[in-house]
C-alpha cells in the first residue's frame, strides 16, 4: 500500500460524462472519488446545442449538462479538483498515483481516466497549410449571433456540421465545407442543405481571416473567401502523460492498460464517441474497480 492512506476509492480523471458517471456509479456504491478537470463540468456539452442520440428528454446539451453538474455537486462522497490538470499517471502494484499541475499527488486503489478527446488542428491535416501557430474553434463554439448572415469556411466535414444546422434551421449562415476527397462520405448528411457548398480539395492553403486558396482534384486553382473560418476535422484523443498504452493512433484500449488503470469515455476509440456509450462505460469502470477492489470479478 502506499505510505499514507490513499486519498480516495477511486480516482477519476476528466469530467465529461463518462468520468461523472463513473462518480455518480462510485457514490450509490459507497466509494469515495476525487474528480480531476482542467475546465468546468462537461466542458464540450455545453457546446453542442442539439442532441439526437441521449434518453431522459434532454435536447440541448447546456440543458444535459446543468443536469450532470447539479447531479455531481451534490455526491457528498465525490471532491472535486476543477481548474487542474494531471501531469502524471503512474500505476503500481497496489495503487495509482497522480500528480496534478500543482504538484499535489493523489493516490487511491483505481484511476478511471476519461478525459476524451480534443479537436484536431490545421496543423494535424496533411490536405491543410497554415500559418505557424494557428489555432482555430470548432464549429460548434460558433454562436448564432455570431454565424448569422456570414460566410464561415469549415474545414473537414464531419458529424458536428449536421449538428449545427439542426440547431439553428433558421440561420442566414452560409458555411463553405471543404473536405478531400477520402472524406466524401461524411458530407452525405449535409448535401440538400441550402446553406452549405460543398469544396472537394486536394489542397487547401489558409489565409487572414478566414481566406484560403484552394487546389481541386483537377489541379484547379481558386480563391475562397469568408467571414471566419472553424473546425471539423474531427478529433484527437487527449491522454495524460504516464502510465498509458497508447495505441498507434494515440487511443488507449481498456484491455492494453494496467489493471488499476480504467479507460472509459472518448479516449477508448474513434468509434464509439457517443454520449450514451460514454455514459455507459464510465459507469461500468467504476462498478469494475468496486469487485476488484473486492476480488469479485471472477465469481459473476
Amino acid at each position: 500500500m502506499p505510505a499514507r492512506p490513499p486519498h480516495a476509492d477511486l480516482l477519476v480523471i476528466g469530467g465529461g460524462p463518462a468520468g461523472c458517471a463513473a462518480v455518480r456509479m462510485a457514490a450509490g456504491l459507497g466509494m469515495r472519488t476525487v474528480l480531476v478537470e482542467p475546465d468546468r463540468l462537461c466542458r464540450n456539452l455545453w457546446r453542442i446545442p442539439a442532441l439526437n442520440n441521449v434518453l431522459g428528454g434532454h435536447t440541448g446539451g447546456p440543458e444535459l449538462a446543468d443536469a450532470i453538474t447539479a447531479e455531481i455537486e451534490g455526491t457528498e462522497l465525490c471532491r472535486l479538483e476543477l481548474g487542474r490538470y494531471v501531469s502524471g499517471l503512474r500505476a503500481h502494484d497496489d495503487h495509482v498515483a497522480v500528480t496534478l499541475d500543482t504538484g499535489a499527488r493523489l493516490t487511491a486503489p483505481y484511476a478511471v481516466v476519461a478525459t476524451g478527446v480534443g479537436p484536431l488542428q490545421p496543423r494535424d491535416a496533411a490536405w491543410i497549410t497554415a500559418p505557424d501557430g494557428l489555432t482555430l474553434p470548432p464549429l460548434r463554439q460558433a454562436e448564432a449571433d455570431d454565424a448569422e448572415g456570414r460566410v464561415l469556411l469549415v474545414l473537414g466535414g464531419d458529424r458536428p456540421i449536421g449538428t449545427f444546422l439542426r440547431a439553428h434551421p433558421d440561420t442566414g449562415t452560409r458555411l463553405l465545407v471543404a473536405y478531400p476527397a477520402a472524406d466524401a462520405y461524411k458530407t452525405e448528411e449535409i448535401r440538400e442543405d441550402p446553406r452549405v457548398t460543398l469544396l472537394a480539395v486536394e489542397h487547401l492553403t489558409l489565409g487572414p481571416t478566414g481566406s484560403a486558396e484552394a487546389v481541386g482534384p483537377d489541379g484547379e486553382r481558386w480563391a475562397v473567401a469568408a467571414d471566419a473560418a472553424y473546425l471539423s476535422l474531427g478529433s484527437a484523443p487527449a491522454a495524460p502523460p504516464g502510465d498509458l498504452v497508447r495505441g498507434p493512433d494515440g487511443y488507449c484500449a481498456p484491455a492494453d492498460q494496467h489493471p488499476r488503470v480504467l479507460v472509459a469515455g472518448d479516449l477508448r476509440s474513434a468509434r464509439y464517441q457517443r454520449i450514451m456509450t460514454a455514459l455507459g462505460s464510465g459507469g461500468e469502470a467504476a462498478l469494475h474497480a468496486y469487485y476488484a477492489g473486492r476480488d469479485l470479478l471472477g465469481s459473476g
